[in-house]
């Protein structure tokens, strides 16, 4: 059933709002993973791939920069960005610090299989 989940201005409104993940849906079922996260001012999420996932960002409050080796974009309230599967990006914080809304298909869990390479063989027994 469709239904209101939380205020992400009054979240991302928090004063001095702590790092990491403000909110986060849980809900059993979804199809979807979605964060509110917020960096503090100067900090950053380091250079990575995200080898699986498109990822939609969109800028809630502050103000920061995400960059790829090729190029620097501006962040401000308002932005919303398209991170495609494979791509390498940083995400940086100024000095109001860096809140965001992310939305992406939900990550697969650990499954029990074989190890790659290991098609066919059956596991270890005891």
């Amino acid at each position: 059933m469709p239904r209101v989940l939380c205020d992400v201005q009054a979240l991302a409104g928090l004063v001095p709002s702590p790092p990491g993940a403000l909110w986060r849906l849980a809900e059993s079922g979804r199809q979807l993973d979605a964060n509110l996260v917020h960096l503090p001012p100067g900090r950053r999420v380091e250079l990575h791939t995200e080898p699986e996932l498109d990822v939609l960002l969109l800028v809630v409050a502050g103000g920061g920069a995400l960059s790829s080796p090729d190029r620097s974009e501006q962040l401000a309230p308002g932005t919303l960005a398209w991170l495609p599967h494979g791509s390498t990006r940083s995400l940086a914080a100024d000095a109001e610090g860096l809140t965001y809304f992310t939305v992406h298909r939900r990550r697969p869990g650990m499954r029990i299989g074989y190890r790659p390479g290991e098609a066919g063989k059956p596991p270890d027994t005891p």
